[in-house]
């Protein structure tokens, strides 16, 4: 089902040999986002090229929103933008920078891994496999990223709970997600994107543009 061809220096992850083909036996084709796209954001920002890593929850359940980066949207998908829209209101408000590109991909190709906690979802079943294994490839992905500081930014209870997995060496910084149903709990105001950026200044790094490209 799923073309590993492209996963580059992720491809040794032990979730990839030990864990992924019992997932894939649980679950169909009928699968959003669509099989190709399933690892499209490790596929995009390689071990040695993450910086900052956002964690959320699983993929839009809408037929042709999701593209394999958490929260990213097509460009030309038109339709309600929900999360990402949040993330657009807070980048306004943080940074005092407009963003209206809803293709996250420019992110990406600088050092920002957009990982949902669960890599796929039925159609119109939010949820439906939280709890399916992908866990699993989570946990592999933050262990790999140990070997020097980065930025992590955990958006709502399911990325939150691995922080435990996190060394101290790590940025962390945690709130709600930016849904419509929580995001006025602690993501409006958090002020993630000029904190991250501040800290990778810190690190002697470049800041990340999250505003258009």
């Amino acid at each position: 089902m799923f073309d590993l061809g492209r996963l580059g220096s992720w491809a040794d992850l032990p979730f990839f040999g030990d864990d992924l083909p019992a997932l894939t036996a649980k679950i169909d084709a009928d699968i959003l986002p669509p099989p190709a796209l399933t690892f499209a954001a490790l596929e995009r920002c390689q071990p040695d090229q993450t910086r900052v890593v956002i964690i959320g929850q699983d993929p839009y359940h809408t037929p042709g929103k999701a593209d394999g980066l958490a929260f990213s949207i097509p460009d030309d998908f038109g339709g309600r933008l929900d999360s990402l829209g949040n993330i657009f209101k807070e980048i306004d408000s943080d940074l005092d920078q407009k963003r209206t590109k809803t293709g996250l991909q420019d992110w990406a190709d600088q050092g920002v891994l957009l990982l949902n906690t669960a890599l796929t979802v039925p159609p119109g079943k939010p949820k439906a496999h939280a709890k399916l294994g992908w866990s699993k490839l989570v946990v592999d992905v933050i262990k790999r990223l140990d070997d020097a500081p980065r930025a992590l930014i955990l958006w709502g209870g399911p990325a939150q709970s691995y922080s435990k997995h996190i060394s101290e060496q790590h940025l962390i910084l945690k709130s709600a997600h930016p849904s419509p149903l929580s995001c006025h709990r602690g993501f409006f105001g958090s002020r993630p994107f000029s904190k991250t950026n501040q800290w990778l200044i810190d690190q002697g790094q470049e800041p990340i543009n999250w505003a258009d490209p």
